[in-house]
């Protein structure tokens, strides 16, 4: 339910955008006749049964992939550790990249996947490693194994690992009404034009897609949060990958508490969504 609400919270397709999306539709056969123009931002949940050519594209006549139908949207993985090593691993590029090469002997074809990738997974075989009520039933050292199915180098390229707990039954019933969707994506969408105002001339519309210089240049932090950071680098021995991705996240949580500068709180708070990063975690 959170991964199919991901997709309202986004900002409107830009005219060009839309475009984009509909000509990558197109190709792939998955415009209806009476739709002339996609601008709704994708939503692709694919089964974990999928192979590597459905995910990435391919064929004897190359067609978009699920990642490429995700372009502009939302790719949704649901069950992570089932999936196939190896179309996990495929992942590893077009994130990194925003775009997938499919390579035949006369010639390569390249297709645009600049999607967010949004995954879920139990905590353990049984679900309830971690529980505050219920006991695990797992095996020593099954937890591990089983989250080790998917690798280091995937979890670096996830800016957020977000453990979700329980709902109480109190919560469930309660008649407050939290905030809407539509709220929501009023910030998200004030924070997106503070973005592509500062990174204009950069050619790029919002901090995910910074680079190392860029980095240097827009994330500056002051001295406490600097330590908070090298602290959080040194005891949950993060690479420099993450580093960079908890620069992006701080950068971007200023950005939703109009904050021009980056603060300590915002590092701190962006270093709490590497929790999977962390060695004790499933210890």
């Amino acid at each position: 339910m959170l991964a199919k609400r991901f997709s309202t919270i986004l900002p409107p397709m830009s005219l060009s955008e839309a475009l984009e999306t509909t000509k990558i539709h197109s190709v792939a056969g998955e415009v209806s006749p009476n739709t002339s123009l996609v601008t709704h931002r994708p939503f692709r949940a694919p089964h974990h049964t999928i192979s590597d050519v459905a995910l990435v594209g391919g064929g004897s006549v190359p067609k978009p992939g699920e990642i490429s139908l995700a372009h502009h949207g939302v790719l949704f993985l649901d069950e992570l550790p089932e999936f196939k090593r190896t179309v996990l691993e495929v992942l590893r590029q077009p994130l990194e990249d925003r775009l997938i090469r499919i390579s035949r002997s006369r010639y390569c074809v390249e297709f645009p996947a600049s999607f967010t990738l949004v995954a879920s997974m139990n905590p353990c075989p049984c679900g309830y490693f971690n529980h505050p009520d219920k006991s695990c039933v797992c095996a020593p050292g099954m937890v591990q194994k089983y989250l080790n199915r998917i690798s280091g180098p995937l979890l670096d390229r996830i800016d957020l690992h977000v453990e979700v707990t329980p709902v109480a039954f109190d919560e469930l019933t309660t008649k407050h009404i939290s905030e809407s969707s539509e709220e929501i994506r009023r910030r998200v969408v004030v924070a997106r034009q503070k973005q592509q105002q500062r990174l204009s001339s950069l050619n790029i519309h919002c901090n995910a897609q910074m680079n190392t210089q860029s980095l240097k240049k827009h994330c500056f932090i002051d001295e406490e949060a600097l330590m908070i950071l090298k602290s959080a680098m040194e005891k949950l021995d993060l690479s420099a990958r993450a580093y960079d991705r908890i620069l992006k996240v701080s950068r971007t949580i200023a950005d939703l508490d109009s904050s021009d500068l980056i603060h300590s709180i915002h590092v701190a708070e962006a270093i709490q969504f590497r929790s999977l990063d962390r060695q004790i975690w499933a210890v």
